[in-house]
């Protein structure tokens, strides 16, 4: 975190001075905005948490809730939302608190004794160590908290409007702010009355009905599977085993439970198999007590028991895959020049419905709501054509019907009974096998406006085109400090820029050992001028190299960023006026390969240590050189050449481009950005 840009801040500096429309933000909803979003859930808090750093946005999101969420519904926290977290700054207070889960169990039926279920396999949760971060469980709730926090520390100050509840919307083809919304007050002194309110755009977060999917022609279509679980967070006495580890539970006739234990140390979760739900019989099903689902509970994991003491939070649900053809109000029309620019967007339950089980109903909607929020962002404040909202729908609809697929396989092999399976050990290994799926790993965007192609991916195959960059160990040299690299990307919309250094000539290891030329020729352990040949450690001098030949094609790369007016930093950087940082809208960083020793910083291109804040001092922590343990050029692949590595604001590689291709940098970002040079 770096602060003290403006003088010394003595209070929490997390907290950002408020801007734009931050400043005396109005209390009450008012009657025009930029973006309006309706519902405070996973994926509405997301999209206003990043909105908030955009202080030119008038962002304000209504909830019909009369106060923040309580008991939250989805409790898993797969590792890339971790990562997330990461960037939005509260995943190390998160994961202090919530519940890690390392391994898995798997509970079958005796052998011996098929009424009884016994231990049968165990796997790890990350064999791979796919990534840095863990897999935690936490209430839904407290994640809301957080982003909550995050916007109300934001530039833009964004909070929630509770009490206020969507009804209708209409896309006018005219005016600055062509969508016109009802909405009704559920909370307060205006209890039941009805208003209209004017916004450039719309975003509907509100769940798998939602009034604004319905108000735009949309409509989730999939199938049923008429199954029926039961999911209740439950505090209980048991003298079952795992019941602090993660278990899938099959039994012989009682059905199936997923076991997941909560943060705090006592309460756990249970995803109970209420069995195959009859045609019609829903209303049945649903009203299924509390006593009759533990009973279950027990037949399942007999010959251990459950003594429910209290229920948190409970609920019944019918299995069912639903997905809508298109994620906004325009859908596969032409996107030529005459093209209708997007104006409703829906994100999460209101256009992607599938089982709890996979853990993957949270997270998939907070990265819904990442991947719109950066964009509008820079369409409403000019700097990117409107062009840019079309992909949103393009490209999570394919990774929602990806996300269902998975999930149907994955629900039919829960509530399948284990002598029923081919393989005694399928729904292990299929665990196993597709660990990186429901992680958050497998999201690979194809080639668009804002990812390139994969021509160049041969001199950095560890960050593949179209997914998530994933980070490695570095050096920091201006302190000598071991950090992540990956880690010091923040949520404030910015791109990202790593530029990994070619390696021209190999630099003298810090702490070589360093040998007297009169002494080489000596046989071992002869005098030669009446001193022993003893070899001596000396410690390198960085002013005494050229950094610049060293790694030539990063440094000539890193004048042209600073001076070119062909470069994006010079070109589209110039659009947030004379006063602005020079990595105002890049983040740029430098990876050498090479110890921290060797490096001089004041020979580093000066683009690297830019100027911020009234005072124009220099940002130090941009260059980076190899950690001494973990290389980030040999694990990730980085070719001796090096690379540029273009990663979007929301982590995802959008290019991978050789140091000497200066125009296809320039290139890529001008189809992205509309900054008049």
């Amino acid at each position: 975190m770096q602060f003290h840009h403006h003088g010394y801040v003595s209070t929490d500096p997390r907290i950002q001075p408020a801007a734009g429309h931050g400043i005396d933000r109005p209390a009450d909803l008012p009657e025009v905005m930029d973006v309006l979003i309706v519902g405070t859930g996973p994926a509405g808090m997301m999209t206003a948490a990043q909105l908030a750093q955009f202080p030119g946005v008038n962002t304000r999101i209504i909830e019909k809730r009369p106060h923040r969420l309580e008991i939250g519904q989805a409790d898993g926290i797969q590792a890339r939302s971790v990562e997330t977290f990461q960037a939005f700054g509260f995943a190390n207070r998160l994961i202090d608190e919530a519940y890690h889960i390392t391994e898995m169990n798997f509970w079958k039926p005796d052998p011996t004794d098929p009424e009884h279920i016994v231990h049968a396999a165990r796997t790890l949760d990350d064999p791979d160590g796919v990534s840095e971060l863990p897999h935690l469980i936490v209430n839904q709730a407290r994640i809301l908290d957080y982003f909550a926090e995050f916007a109300m520390l934001s530039p833009g100050r964004v909070a929630p409007d509770y009490g206020i509840e969507f009804v209708d919307l209409t896309v006018h083809n005219r005016g600055e702010h062509p969508v016109e919304v009802t909405v009704r007050h559920t909370a307060g002194p205006h209890t039941g009355e009805e208003r209209t309110v004017r916004a450039k755009y719309v975003v509907g977060a509100n769940g798998a009905r939602s009034g604004v999917r319905s108000s735009i022609g949309r409509t989730l279509s999939g199938d049923q599977a008429n199954h029926a679980w039961d999911v209740m967070d439950v505090l209980a006495v048991t003298d079952f085993p795992d019941i602090r580890t993660k278990c899938a539970i099959q039994s012989r006739s009682g059905g199936s439970i997923l076991l997941i234990p909560r943060e705090g140390g006592h309460l756990f979760r249970m995803y109970v198999d209420l069995g195959e739900v009859p045609l019609e019989g829903s209303a049945a099903v649903r009203a299924t007590t509390i006593e009759q689902i533990i009973e279950r509970a027990n037949q399942i994991m007999a010959p251990y028991t459950v003594d429910v003491k209290g229920v948190a939070w409970k609920s019944v649900y019918e299995v069912g895959h639903r997905l809508t053809d298109a994620f906004d109000d325009v859908g596969d029309t032409p996107s030529g020049s005459d093209a209708r620019t997007p104006r409703v967007f829906i994100t999460g339950d209101a256009c992607h419905t599938h089982s709890a089980k996979a853990g993957q109903g949270m997270n998939v909607s907070m990265q819904d709501g990442w991947n719109l929020a950066w964009k509008l962002g820079h369409v409403v404040v000019g700097r990117s054509p409107e062009s840019l909202l079309r992909t949103y729908s393009g490209e999570r609809q394919v990774i929602a019907k990806n996300l269902i697929d998975f999930d149907k396989e994955w629900s039919t092999l829960m509530a399948t009974k284990p002598e029923d399976l081919e393989d005694p050990s399928y729904l292990e290994d299929f665990y196993v096998k597709t660990a990186e799926f429901p992680a958050g790993f497998m999201t690979e965007y194809q080639p668009s406006m804002i990812t390139g192609g994969t021509e160049h991916q041969c001199l950095a195959t560890g960050f593949p085109v179209g997914k998530r960059f994933k980070s490695a160990q570095v050096s920091r040299v201006s302190d000598g400090n071991p950090l992540h690299l990956g880690h010091q990307a923040v949520a404030d919309g910015r791109w990202r820029i790593y530029v990994f250094a070619d390696a021209a000539q190999q630099p003298l290891d810090a702490g070589a050992t360093v040998v007297d030329a009169a002494n080489v020729a000596a046989p071992e352990g002869a005098v030669a001028g009446g001193d022993p040949a003893t070899p001596t450690t000396q410690a390198p001098d960085p002013a005494s190299r050229d950094l610049a030949a060293a790694a030539p094609a990063a440094h000539a790369l890193g004048d042209w960023l600073g001076t070119s007016p062909d470069s994006p930093v010079v070109a589209h950087t110039a659009g947030f006026g004379r006063t602005a940082d020079e990595d105002a809208l890049f983040d740029l960083r430098v990876i050498y390969p090479r110890s921290h020793h060797d490096i001089d910083i004041n020979q580093v291109p000066q683009i690297f240590k830019p100027k911020v804040g009234p005072f124009g001092l220099h940002t130090w922590e941009k260059v980076y050189a190899e950690h001494p343990h973990e290389s980030i050029f040999q694990a990730p692949g980085i070719r001796a050449e090096g690379a540029v590595v273009v990663v979007r604001p929301d982590q995802y590689v959008a290019a991978v481009l050789p140091l000497s291709v200066h125009d296809g940098l320039a290139e890529f970002y001008r189809a992205i950005f509309t900054v008049e040079r």
